[in-house]
């Protein structure tokens, strides 16, 4: 396990985090995430984060539905259990056109969630750290990863400039991990030394 140390600024109000992330891209630092209590327009451009590929993945899965159903009706109504409904050909398109498009649609729905909670890291006891308990009530945070660069004084007063409320350094794990947080034992001692602007 990866145990990396991070900057953690955090802000009370959305008009003081937008301007501040682009400071703190501008300057150089790299932003391992912005956790806010509610969704804000603009944020990920701001981050330089790149547009999600859900949608071709949705595309794709539903493609994959689409053929999914078509081939199976096709191979039984053709090959393996033929019937004559009425007179009405075996390879009958429009009569399948209802089957083809709920598999499309289911086909998409779930492969869409699955990959979301996939790359959002979320699964039952799948844990992540916590860098603040507020951060999805009422308050924006701001975490900086510190790379080997990093200077850790000059990145907190460089948060607490740019309107942190509350800068602190924390250790804690870069990824996600399996495990309970009622069972969980510490691995190490995370400490937080506190900067109040």
């Amino acid at each position: 396990m990866t145990i990396k140390k991070f900057v953690v600024g955090s802000f009370d109000d959305e008009e003081v985090l937008f301007p501040a992330v682009k400071k703190v891209r501008k300057a150089g630092y790299k932003i391992h995430d912005v956790y806010t209590p509610f969704p804000i327009h603009g944020l990920d451009a701001a981050m330089g984060l790149r547009d999600t590929s859900l949608h071709t993945a949705g595309f794709i899965y539903g493609l994959t539905g689409l053929t999914t159903a078509l081939s199976f009706i096709s191979w039984v109504l053709t090959r393996d259990w033929i019937q004559n409904y009425g007179g009405k050909p075996h390879f009958s398109l429009p009569a399948w056109i209802p089957i083809m498009f709920e598999l499309t649609v289911l086909f998409s729905a779930v492969g869409m969630v699955l990959t979301f909670c996939y790359l959002c890291q979320l699964a039952p006891f799948v844990k992540k750290h916590h860098f603040h308990p507020r951060a999805t009530d009422d308050l924006f945070v701001m975490v900086i990863e510190c790379t080997s660069k990093t200077n850790v004084q000059e990145a907190e007063a460089f948060l607490a400039a740019a309107g942190a409320q509350e800068v602190n350094v924390q250790l804690a794990e870069a990824g996600w991990w399996l495990g309970r947080y009622d069972m969980e034992k510490k691995l190490f001692d995370n400490k937080t030394e506190t900067v109040t602007a």
